[in-house]
């Protein structure tokens, strides 16, 4: 995606823009819907949408935002700095989100658990919070993206704005899931999955609003790399592990499978 940052005015513009943007980002209320159509113990469903959320972050965060990022900065920076910079951002994403889960108060090691009683549930809500934040903060500049796409060329914005509700939904069912396996409660399986998808039109409005003046591509190209290391991070610490273990192997594996061809997929629609 390129970008051109310019001085603009509140008109129809900006409310299409706003309208997509907040339309794209609440899609992943939708995942939240479907995570709750299953039974609160299907543990097949989890290992298999766990998996699946995991892939679907792994080959976004690898294929689409980290080259996004590399692209920007190679492109605005000399030399071999341009591409070394998103790497060193990437890390520091990870170390981000490590300190955060290192941070976080657990009894004894919620990262070892074998069946649903309470320190099980517990993990699952902290993977589903956990997910929910790398969620939000992967959409703050995506939001910023596509509303700045959708006000200058609302034509390519819509293709863009379908890309992103695809890949949304799965987000979405990664938020849920877990937090519906946890506490049996729909209604805050659906609550942290829309709120994970406000960031994206706040992340517009703040962007245009407010942010514009600084922003260029290669704070943008930071951005995205720090983001695909905290879904990275995410995904090997804390999916993989709950869809290994609540379910059988070769499920979580076929859903991590899934999610990577369905991220595929809504790539080549865009």
């Amino acid at each position: 995606m390129k970008f051109t940052f310019l001085r603009i005015n509140m008109n129809e513009n900006f409310l299409f823009a706003l309208a997509l943007t907040t339309l794209a980002g609440l899609s992943t209320g939708i995942g939240g819907i479907i995570s709750c159509f299953a039974k609160r113990e299907n543990y097949k469903f989890l290992t298999i949408s766990l998996g699946f959320s995991a892939g679907v972050m792994i080959y976004v965060s690898f294929v689409e935002i980290l080259q996004e990022s590399i692209e920007l900065s190679a492109k605005n920076l000399d030399g071999k700095f341009g591409e070394i910079l998103p790497i060193l951002a990437f890390f520091v994403g990870i170390a981000i989100i490590a300190i955060i889960d290192k941070a976080i108060p657990q009894e004894d090691n919620p990262h070892e658990f074998s069946s649903m009683g309470d320190h099980a549930s517990k993990k699952l809500m902290r993977t589903g919070i956990f997910t929910a934040l790398a969620i939000a903060i992967h959409n703050f500049p995506e939001g910023l993206a596509t509303f700045i796409s959708a006000y200058s060329n609302p034509q390519v914005a819509i293709a863009i704005a379908f890309a992103i509700a695809l890949h949304n939904i799965p987000e979405g069912i990664a938020v849920a899931s877990p937090i519906y396996q946890a506490t049996g409660s729909k209604k805050k399986a659906i609550f942290y999955s829309f709120s994970s998808g406000l960031a994206e039109p706040i992340g517009g409005i703040i962007g245009f609003l407010l942010l514009m003046p600084f922003l260029n591509d290669v704070v943008l190209a930071v951005v995205f790399a720090v983001v695909a290391g905290i879904m990275v991070y995410i995904s090997i610490d804390e999916l993989l592990p709950a869809a290994e273990t609540f379910g059988e192997h070769h499920l979580g594996i076929g859903g991590f499978v899934a999610g990577m061809a369905v991220m595929a997929l809504s790539l080549l629609i865009l």
